[in-house]
């Protein structure tokens, strides 16, 4: 089943998201290389693709897993979370309806 992991970033965390980024990208890496990726990226702090010192709000990631408690466990062992970038996560189930 698919779940979307919503995360919030704490202020001033952009240091910190651009210091834990490629153990982030690692994960998500894996994820794709599995097939089970549907998406994942941030939030631009602004109305822009490339915000720049204005840093990020949060990111988004839907992906396949077993179940909610994997999930789960597996947005808590993210790297933003180690580094303290989010300040908040959920983890929902997602029905994919498009694109089909």
């Amino acid at each position: 089943m698919l779940y979307a992991i919503i995360a919030v970033d704490n202020a001033m965390s952009l240091g910190a998201r651009i210091n834990a980024r490629p153990a982030h990208l690692a994960r998500l890496e894996a994820l794709q290389n599995e097939g089970r990726l549907v998406l994942a990226g941030p939030h631009p702090a602004i109305d822009s693709p490339d915000p720049g010192a204005a840093g990020f709000s949060g990111s988004l990631i839907v992906a396949e897993f077993p179940n909610l408690s994997a999930a789960e466990q597996w947005a808590a062992a993210d790297p933003y979370v180690e580094a303290g970038v989010y300040r908040d996560v959920q983890v929902k189930p997602f029905k994919r309806v498009f694109p089909t």
